[in-house]
């Protein structure tokens, strides 16, 4: 039987009397491309977090492919093939596009350096849509470019999962047509890939199974056609007065 490339196991998160994330198990298969769901304050970034290494797990586990990962610092998860964007970007903004690039490449788990760590980082930025501006100061772009540098970043490291945080949010209508058939390429090339979002469009579009959580509380996980007409599903986003 096949290992799991991730495994969470019973994962905890308290902030004192707080339980962001409350017991919650489930796994991962390799080449996955998981929806990660539930209304605000849910626990699902928390959740990416631990995953990542940003928070500590206060008990519980996190396996990738069998082997723990819970409690190492966030740039060894990365270097182990962890990579992830966030809900508010977070790019390099006194350098260009290009030197962003390369920086996922330089300490991601590949470890690229020099002429290799610059083709890559051009390649990624012609596939998420900014060839010709290579040189340009990460300042000096739009919100929108800088979500774009933070996924070429991001997949610069070759990681083995990645963890989406609502990279679709603030898009357009033809700029996230854009996105979910640039997530949709990058699934298709095998690469396994969490996703939380709010755009139920995409999420219907692009995972065939999902995770919901609830107030720090998993409440539903599988199909994601079934799950988001699971009645408990529908309650927490919209209430019981119109479940």
């Amino acid at each position: 039987m096949s290992v799991p490339l991730l495994t969470i196991d019973r994962a905890r998160k308290a902030f004192g009397g707080l339980v962001a994330v409350n017991d919650v198990s489930f796994e991962v298969g390799k080449g996955e491309l998981l929806g990660l769901i539930g209304p605000n304050g849910s626990g699902k970034t928390t959740m990416l977090n631990l995953i990542s290494g940003a928070l500590s797990l206060t008990s519980g586990a996190i396996l990738l492919s069998g082997k723990p990962i819970a409690g190492l610092a966030a740039h060894k998860i990365a270097r182990i093939g962890v990579a992830r964007t966030f809900q508010l970007v977070r790019v390099l903004p006194s350098m260009s596009a290009l030197e962003n690039v390369v920086a996922g490449a330089v300490f991601g788990h590949n470890r690229l350096w020099g002429d290799e760590a610059l083709a890559l980082a051009r390649d990624l930025l012609e596939r998420v849509g900014l060839k010709g501006r290579e040189e340009v100061p990460v300042a000096a772009m739009t919100y929108i470019d800088q979500k774009r540098i933070e996924l070429a970043r991001a997949l610069a490291g070759n990681p083995h999962v990645l963890l989406l945080d609502e990279w679709l949010a603030g898009l357009n209508p033809s700029e996230l047509g854009v996105g979910i058939e640039l997530i949709r390429e990058i699934s298709a090339q095998g690469r396994t890939i969490i996703m939380v979002e709010h755009v139920m469009d995409a999420i219907r579009s692009l995972c065939s199974r999902c995770v919901v959580m609830n107030s720090g509380i998993k409440i539903a996980d599988g199909r994601s056609a079934d799950v988001l007409a699971d009645p408990e599903v529908v309650r927490a986003y919209l209430g019981d007065d119109d479940a």
